[in-house]
């Protein structure tokens, strides 16, 4: 296999380091370092130049002053011969020190070649893999913990007891058909096998559900702010940002289109929408902004109902008929101007606030953190976050609802079999447990860094 080289970090910084693996590794870098590290022990830091090869002059040109740090397979990220050269961040510099181990024998990664070869050489599976670019991506403490947790592999040690369990229930009923001749012997009780599958149906359908708040987590929670024109939506959207995002004005209608940004509430993002104040309008771009307004109810998690007066049972009625069984909270806003009567708002949610001045801002993010429902996560949790695994596990999951419904049937075990064998290879696709084809890897690997 090829040595290949990337720059891992980004340039322009005060530091840069260029990326070596493969069986050459040493070699070709011993040709331009001012060290022999063929023998180099493992995980060695050695400090000297890189400089061009001697001419015939006299000594080489020094390119820079590095510390290499020096990896041995198979105790390495890739698992193969590599080292890490630390070098100054100028780009001068890392192109210079790129072009002489191209020159040497190096080629350039792919983006994810070097997790595409520890995947291949077996230091991580696949969702181990795609938790690197997970983790990389990560934006906020909650996306962090989802990609630590699934680098560490507790995603692929839960697959590993469903595909144990399902293997245990596969052998049982394909030892019963080795022995079919004989009526005495029953070597699967039909029970035993309902309650296994029973119990495994209920564990994928756990870690599919999950792919929801992990799509979630990764976006960012949409919540939509709506209300009537001039109760103070854009204003209490600049409140949230710290900032003045959205335009103010006494003047109904401002708002014409959906404007959104996202904030950090206790580790989760949030992707808040402003929205056109509804109202009875004639205005042909104003109707398209509250169209657009009603769509966002639609996509939003959560709603945020703006009011600025007690709402009429007629309005209360509409907002519960558009929101359905959404999240909704109902804000007062401007209570730096409100007489203080309570309103009657038949057991809603309500906050009471003033964007203008700040009141009640934290109360505010503090209802709609809980009103995400956002478990507890640890690095130990288990949220599905990727398209791929989501459907291997919908694919699993509809194989051992047949074999349920089979059981119950009473059908012939090489019916079950065959089912329960579907279910094994789609989850083995997860972790890439069994032969992936090259085009799925090289779409998996193709949104990487370069360098990773």
């Amino acid at each position: 296999m090829e040595t290949i080289c990337a720059l891992a970090t980004a340039p322009g910084g005060a530091l840069g380091i260029i990326r070596i693996s493969g069986a050459q590794s040493l070699e070709i870098l011993s040709r331009i370092f001012t060290k022999n590290l063929v023998d180099a022990r493992p995980n060695t830091i050695h400090y000297g130049h890189i400089q061009t090869p001697p001419s015939s002059e006299g000594l080489g040109e020094v390119i820079d002053e590095v510390l290499v740090s020096v990896f041995r397979a198979p105790h390495s990220y890739t698992g193969e011969e590599s080292a890490e050269i630390t070098c100054h961040g100028s780009r001068y510099i890392l192109n210079k020190v790129l072009e002489q181990l191209i020159q040497h024998g190096c080629r350039m990664a792919l983006p994810g070649e070097f997790t595409q070869r520890a995947y291949l050489n077996g230091k991580m599976d696949l969702t181990q893999a795609e938790a690197v670019a997970d983790l990389i991506a990560s934006t906020n403490q909650a996306t962090h913990q989802m990609a630590l947790s699934q680098l560490r592999g507790h995603f692929s040690s839960k697959l590993a007891q469903l595909r144990e369990q399902l293997l245990k229930l596969t052998s049982l009923l394909e030892l019963e058909l080795d022995f079919s001749d004989h009526e005495d012997l029953e070597f699967a009780d039909r029970s035993e096998l309902l309650r296994l599958s029973k119990e495994i149906d209920t564990h994928i359908t756990k870690l599919a559900h999950s792919f929801e708040t992990g799509q979630a987590l990764k976006q960012g929670i949409p919540v939509a702010i709506v209300g009537k024109t001039n109760v103070g939506k854009s204003t209490l959207l600049n409140a949230l940002l710290k900032d003045d995002r959205a335009i103010v004005s006494d003047i109904h209608g401002t708002t014409r289109d959906t404007i959104e940004d996202t904030i950090d509430i206790q580790g989760v993002t949030f992707r808040f929408i402003d929205t056109a104040g509804i109202r009875q309008t004639q205005d042909t771009v104003e109707q398209i902004g509250i169209e657009r307004t009603y769509s966002a109810i639609e996509k939003a998690r959560i709603v945020l109902w703006i009011t600025d007066k007690e709402p009429s049972n007629e309005e209360i009625n509409d907002i519960l008929q558009r929101t359905g069984n959404k999240k909704l909270i109902v804000v007062r806003n401007k209570t730096d101007k409100a007489s203080g009567v309570e309103y009657n708002l038949k057991n809603l949610q309500l906050i009471s606030i003033s964007a203008k001045y700040g009141n009640g801002i934290e109360d505010l993010e503090k209802a709609i953190y809980q009103a995400a429902d956002i478990p507890a996560l640890t690095d130990n949790d288990i949220i599905v976050t990727n398209a791929r695994h989501y459907d291997a596990l919908i694919r699993s999951q509809a194989c051992i609802q047949r074999v349920i419904d089979g059981l119950q049937m009473q059908l012939s075990g090489d019916l079950l079999s065959e089912d329960l064998r579907q279910a094994l290879d789609a989850l083995a696709e997860i972790t890439g447990g069994q032969i992936t084809p090259n085009e799925v890897l090289g779409n998996i690997f193709k949104n990487f860094c370069v360098g990773k």
